[in-house]
């Protein structure tokens, strides 16, 4: 048995339905939550404040997350069931024109006309409705939408993310707090960049400049808005 007997391949579309939703948690979490307590830390005020205002960041945001990503994913499943439930329908009163409708799908891919009714037929005869799901709608097993998952991998990251500027308010010194947790929030979103494009099959260091860029944006702004407020240095 040659060495290539076996030859299997996994193709990072395998990963996109729980990928984005991790990447899009953990993102939301670092930015929001960082942002957050950046602006209130701007303001002037007490570590204690920040540190319950993290942890009411993280617990709302997360349960925001699920909640969004759940509803959002399963309005595209419900559309996904909607179509299967159509293309069933089409296959039970005309077979023929389906059979004729995957024919042409495969002749406009390269196959000419005779080959293509061949495949069309065979792969009717195996399982229509997964024929034309597949080449037809563009549904498959390994991108079809998954809404718990999603909701759980978008809650569960959100945390992960919002530990970041949560360890930051419990290990620095509150006179260094506001520029502290910009500075690591900037260094955990350069890290997601790095594993999300890592994990995507994506360029490391264009997903780590995107990332970082966009929220170094939003940090500073939320700590521009914070300092307005900040009562103590009007005074």
């Amino acid at each position: 048995m040659s060495r290539h007997s076996h030859h299997e391949e996994n193709h990072y579309t395998e990963r996109s339905g729980w990928l984005r939703a991790a990447v899009l948690g953990a993102n939301d979490g670092i930015i929001s939550v960082t942002s957050l307590v950046v602006g209130m830390a701007a303001s002037g005020a007490t570590a204690n404040t920040l540190l319950i205002t993290c942890v009411a960041g993280v617990i709302a945001g997360a349960v925001s997350m699920a909640a969004g990503e759940y509803i959002s994913v399963k309005s595209q499943q419900d559309i996904e069931d909607a179509d299967l439930r159509m293309e069933a329908i089409s296959l039970d009163l005309s077979p023929d024109l389906e059979l004729l409708e995957l024919t042409k799908i495969y002749i406009h891919r390269g196959l000419d006309h005779e080959l293509a009714f061949q495949v069309a037929q065979q792969l009717t005869a195996h399982n229509a409705l997964a024929a034309h799901a597949r080449d037809e709608i563009g549904i498959n097993e390994e991108t079809a939408a998954q809404p718990l998952l999603a909701a759980v991998a978008s809650a569960v990251s959100f945390i992960l993310g919002g530990v970041f500027p949560l360890l930051a308010i419990l290990l620095l010194p509150r006179h260094v707090l506001e520029y502290g947790i910009i500075i690591v929030g900037v260094l955990s979103l350069g890290l997601l960049g790095a594993v999300a494009s890592y994990a995507g099959g994506s360029p490391i260091i264009r997903g780590v400049v995107r990332v970082m860029l966009w929220g170094v944006v939003a940090m500073l702004f939320t700590f521009w808005i914070g300092s307005l407020f900040n009562v103590s240095a009007v005074g």
